[in-house]
């Protein structure tokens, strides 16, 4: 955009990743962390008024969000899109309770984002959406894209765009790498999207069973597949979901990988990598679609299932 493109009291205005439009709410550590650089940037350059330009910079300044994001939110609503908006269809809840027949078709859960997890009707498997592409991994460790047309009891997705990248150096193992990944969290009430790359040393997964609805998750989980792989490239997508809403999401880490030869993949119990590159994607908005299950109707949904989730989510 040239100099005479903008009138007085017009404002140039440039967007696209990693472009600096003002406080960019990233830190700039060395070798640390550093502004997301899409593959395929998409860049705007517009003409703005003054009084857009400061209500920019003031709502920037108040919320500690950059322009960027909030001309990208602003889009989205006036597009009517999702942005930084998790779906999930059904409950962790429900899920422990053994409610596992479909609900929403893969589908209708791709038009709501193109990176996420769950499983399928019946526990048949575990989900893994990765650049709007859904797979199911098996219990038998095969690894199959899915139609359109299969449905799924719970999944959780988002419409990814990382607000951050940062760079992991020597990752020992599943905790060593949560503990990383707490520090990039900005509190232990919002929730967080992930889209972790590399080639890992070890991976180490697992697959639920088939089972029909009404087996308690845990009594499902006791007959799963772990299996694991070593030395591949691999991509790590799910979700960190605070303590506050254990009966709605999975506390804490929810990761499920897929290796780049599409070949294997699953629920993530452990890993090692000497260098790994972590997205951040904050979530300010959260969909629930309810299941309309004569199962889920009748269903007793008060117990907190924060602790029957915790023991399924790790390996005995």
């Amino acid at each position: 955009m040239s100099p005479e493109d903008v009138g007085a009291g017009d404002h140039g205005l440039r967007l696209g990743p990693g472009l600096d439009t003002g406080n960019t709410g990233i830190g700039h550590s060395p070798g640390i962390a550093r502004p997301y650089r899409d593959p395929m940037p998409r860049r705007l350059d517009t003409v703005i008024s003054d009084s857009l330009w400061e209500a920019l910079h003031a709502r920037s300044a108040a919320s500690g969000r950059s322009i960027r994001d909030l001309v990208q939110q602003a889009l989205s609503e006036g597009l009517d899109l999702d942005h930084h908006s998790l779906f999930q269809v059904s409950t962790s809840g429900a899920l422990v309770e053994g409610l596992y027949q479909g609900a929403v078709t893969v589908g209708d859960l791709r038009r709501h984002g193109d990176l996420g997890l769950g499983t399928f009707e019946e526990l048949d498997g575990e989900m893994v959406l990765v650049d709007g592409r859904c797979y199911r991994v098996g219990s038998d460790q095969s690894v199959s894209e899915v139609p359109d047309e299969r449905l799924t009891p719970f999944a959780t997705v988002v419409s990814f765009v990382a607000d951050e990248v940062h760079d992991l150096e020597s990752v020992a193992s599943w905790d060593d790498l949560t503990s990383r990944l707490d520090t990039l969290r900005r509190s232990d009430n919002d929730f967080v999207a992930w889209r972790i790359r590399g080639h890992v040393d070890e991976l180490r997964l697992r697959a639920a069973c088939r089972h029909a609805s009404g087996t308690p998750l845990v009594d499902a989980i006791a007959d799963q597949a772990v299996f694991g792989v070593d030395d591949i490239d691999a991509v790590l997508v799910g979700f960190w979901s605070p303590a506050y809403a254990p009966s709605v999401a999975i506390p804490g880490y929810h990761l499920h990988a897929l290796t780049a030869d599409r070949a294997h993949g699953g629920h993530v119990f452990d890993l090692s990598a000497q260098r790994l590159t972590a997205e951040v994607h904050r979530v300010n908005d959260l969909h629930l679609a309810l299941p309309e299950t004569e199962a889920f109707l009748r269903a007793d949904l008060s117990p907190d299932s924060g602790r029957a989730m915790g023991s399924v989510e790790r390996p005995t």
